[in-house]
């Protein structure tokens, strides 16, 4: 199992004895086949040091990767029917939302960025998407090929156009995101530059240090990208066009992030906001990749 691998990763890092026997932690991403949301699960399992499953909202004790705001709201109208609430870790909004009285039944204890804070009345300093530590959860980056990944929003995976546009340069490399994260993440990790309209693209290639680009996400909502790039101090004001790929590909950037510093404090706080009591040994803390180990 995926979880079972990372948290053995986990303790390796930590040098610590193996974690008692628990329960796997019960974890709800959306279920779409999407790196982004699967990865969720990769990175509680290396952060917790425990095996993860995925069960629906009422009866998940964390939230982490997603715009999953909007799934809350319908689940937890009334307190949940148990001793503790469930955590939110690192989760964003997707679209505002006009009614809060659900948030006082959650355990906040970090948002993914500070758009998705302000629409939720949530005071914080401290931001960070777990995608940030994929890394961490996933491993070291292969060598970087002279190629540019260009990695669509998983609902335009059927769109022509995609393919049109990759089939103008050889050096374009298309990325489906609905394989799993271990390849989608190692594709990312190998890029010379990645052109994303898949948000976790766009994390995934800045916590492994690549330069990217944001792609139009065509009908998906730009709210969720605002949110991350304002956690980072990023500046991503507007999506490139798809048929423009091409072109700026000839010129894509490959030096390193100007934003670095962003990346490594929200990466330190999503590492210091994690529930202590969801980790097999809540005194250990895993050591995040240094940005050099990363690139």
């Amino acid at each position: 199992m995926p979880g079972a691998l990372s948290s053995a990763r986990w303790r390796e890092t930590a040098m610590d004895a193996p974690p008692p026997d628990l329960e796997p932690l019960k974890l709800y991403h959306w279920p779409a086949a999407n790196f982004g949301d699967t990865l969720s699960a990769r990175v509680v399992a290396w952060i917790s040091g425990r095996e993860v499953v995925n069960v629906r909202p009422k009866s998940a004790e964390l939230f982490a990767i997603g715009s999953l705001i909007h799934v809350l709201a319908k689940h937890f109208t009334d307190p949940p029917n148990r001793p503790h609430r469930p955590i939110l870790w690192g989760t964003g909004v997707l679209n505002p939302i006009f009614r809060r009285e659900f948030l006082d039944n959650l355990d906040i204890r970090l948002m993914r960025g500070p758009v998705g804070a302000a629409i939720c009345r949530v005071p914080a300093t401290a931001f960070g998407d777990p995608g940030l530590l994929a890394p961490d959860a996933l491993g070291a980056a292969a060598a970087r090929q002279d190629r540019v990944a260009v990695i669509p929003h998983h609902s335009q995976m059927e769109d022509p156009a995609i393919g049109a546009m990759v089939a103008t340069d050889p050096r374009l490399h298309l990325v489906d995101p609905r394989q799993s994260p271990e390849v989608v993440c190692a594709a990312i990790a190998s890029a010379a530059h990645v052109v994303s309209a898949s948000l976790h693209g766009l994390i995934v290639a800045d916590a492994y240090g690549v330069a990217n680009t944001w792609m139009d996400p065509s009908a998906q909502g730009l709210m969720k990208y605002h949110d991350y790039a304002a956690s980072v101090g990023r500046y991503m004001l507007a999506p490139v066009a798809i048929d423009e790929v091409p072109r700026l590909a000839a010129r894509a950037a490959t030096g390193p992030l100007p934003y670095a510093d962003g990346i490594a404090a929200a990466r330190a706080a999503l590492i210091s906001h994690f529930p202590d009591e969801l980790r097999a040994n809540p005194t250990m803390r895993p050591a995040v990749q240094t940005a050099a180990a990363m690139t």
